[in-house]
């Protein structure tokens, strides 16, 4: 009866476990398993293939050894000869296994303790998995759960199910919390450490309020408003593009509410935090004057190669685009993904005037002509003297007063002072000892070799030895200014992509990489078609 009870009681243990720590039942009993084959190799030898199994039922113990069947025996505590096990089976053949009924072992007071620590140990590890997997696939949901305690800043929170943690920088400034608050919060991550499943919140990340708009407006949850866009300021004001997918219902109306009650909503949650609701647009020029809101704009010039947009507006309205300490065009650019440049009308037409100023003297001194012609040149929209000398000749003859003779004398002179300007930036290259190769390289053109050659670069090894950012420069960040760091193209109006080719191209000519295959493959074909030919 004793025997009996005690296999009654393991098993209410491995229930009472499984429901405490909310794991399945065979894991329980796979851990006490675990346990009891441990203690009988501790009994039997360390390297005994040992296995125990218990009953789902009745909880019986039963412990089995496990033998190879071999040619030629190297561990006798594992390992059985053919001829040894054919007279057990005549049957038996190389590979096979046999097993042994052993005898219970039982328990010191050191077994029980090692057999406690391993069940320990596999519970823990199967608490950890459960944990994990019930939050790996909630990443992105707004989680609820109780303030547990606070360190050093950061909040632990009780899910119930498992902790989880809000870093100091993921908390919205200035808000307290006590142990035994609510307190909801954005799934952001979670990842799976040594010392267990890792849960990250944030009450700052974008998507906390976007999630926060999918609970309060049906119409996002089901997916008839759609939201593009999310830039915060935690704590100060935030900016969101939505989109209606139905030309009935007013997106912004919809999200904002009945006397806003939906917006106060997430306002209160978000402590406060002034939320603009911007109507999206696939028109770029549109969406980003939407953005600005609630700064009028009068014009905007956009420079998609660089992805940046200037912005002009009246200069009443200057201090209400930028905002308190650039909060506002700071927003609407992490809004839109385009880097914005505000200017006033005066100083917009101040830069125009310079502009035009500076191009009228280029003209006037390159092709030798007087004030008049320069100026007339550069109102009708030429800016380089690269497009006066290659451009159509019908172009240059519709300018009102230019007869055939006129044009051609331009475009002559212009040519004229281009190839002197080639002939003096070649000689300066040369003064400044970069190689005739350096110049072979696609892409690169004289102006280029003589910025290298003033920056030591002189080889296409030097060339091939540089980075993109070397070329065109960077953007460095210190709190809340960003400063600007010039490249050696800074000055020649080459972009990140252009640069970028040279360098890759120069290391190809080095020979540190390969040409890509489809450059081969194009380069076989054209030898093929010019052998045919």
């Amino acid at each position: 009866m004793s025997v009996s009870a005690n296999r009654l009681e393991l098993l209410q243990i491995a229930d009472a476990v499984a429901r405490e720590k909310s794991i399945d039942r065979e894991i329980v009993l796979g851990a006490m398993e675990d346990a009891y084959a441990k203690i009988a190799r501790s009994r039997y030898g360390s390297e005994t293939d040992i296995r125990a199994e218990i009953h789902p039922k009745t909880g019986e113990v039963r412990l089995t050894r496990v033998m190879h069947v071999v040619d030629v025996v190297e561990n006798e505590s594992r390992e059985i000869d053919l001829a040894e096990a054919k007279k057990k089976n005549p049957a038996s053949q190389v590979g096979d296994t046999f097993t042994d009924t052993l005898p219970p072992v039982e328990f010191g007071r050191m077994a029980a303790q090692s057999a406690k620590q391993v069940i320990t140990q596999k519970v823990r590890e199967a608490e950890r998995d459960r944990q994990y997997d019930e939050f790996k696939d909630r990443v992105g949901d707004i989680i609820n759960g109780v303030v547990k305690r606070v360190e050093y800043g950061n909040v632990i929170v009780d899910l119930g199910k498992g902790e989880a943690v809000i870093r100091r920088d993921e908390l919205i400034p200035r808000e307290v919390f006590r142990p035994g608050d609510r307190i909801r919060s954005y799934l952001f991550d979670v990842r799976r450490e040594t010392r267990g499943p890792q849960i990250f919140l944030s009450r700052t990340h974008p998507m906390f309020m976007a999630k926060l708009f999918m609970q309060e407006v049906p119409e996002i949850y089901d997916g008839v408003i759609e939201i593009k866009a999310v830039a915060r300021d935690p704590g100060s004001r935030a900016k969101i593009a939505v989109i209606s997918r139905d030309s009935s219902i007013d997106p912004v109306g919809a999200c904002v509410g009945m006397r806003g009650s939906r917006v106060q909503a997430v306002v209160q949650e978000l402590q406060g935090e002034r939320v603009d609701i911007i109507p999206w647009s696939d028109n770029v020029a549109t969406f980003i004057v939407n953005a600005l809101q609630p700064a009028e704009v009068a014009k905007v010039v956009l420079d998609e190669e660089s992805e940046r947009i200037e912005v002009v507006v009246p200069d009443d309205q200057l201090s209400l685009a930028i905002g308190r300490r650039g909060q506002n065009v700071r927003l609407a650019s992490q809004l839109t993904g385009w880097n914005i440049d505000i200017l006033t009308e005066a100083e917009e037409s101040e830069r125009r005037q310079k502009e035009f100023a500076e191009r009228s003297v280029l003209f006037c001194q390159a092709l030798d002509v007087d004030e008049m012609v320069g100026q007339l040149l550069a109102s009708e929209g030429f800016a380089t003297i690269e497009e006066i000398a290659y451009v159509d000749r019908a172009d240059v003859l519709s300018i009102e007063g230019f007869d055939e003779d006129t044009a051609d004398e331009l475009q002559n002179r212009a040519r004229t002072y281009l190839e002197r300007i080639e002939g003096e930036r070649q000689a300066r290259r040369k003064e400044l000892g970069v190689e005739d190769a350096v110049g072979e390289i696609p892409g690169v053109t004289s102006a280029m070799m003589v910025a290298l050659g003033e920056n030591d670069v002189k080889t296409v090894e030097d060339l091939a030895g540089c980075a993109t950012d070397d070329l065109v420069g960077w953007t460095e960040k210190k709190g809340n200014e960003i400063t600007r760091v010039p490249g050696y193209f800074t000055d020649l109006d080459v972009n990140r992509d252009e640069a970028e080719a040279i360098v890759m191209a120069a290391r190809v000519a080095a020979g540190w990489v390969e040409a890509a295959a489809e450059e081969e493959e194009a380069s076989d074909e054209a030898d093929e078609e010019s052998s045919e030919g």
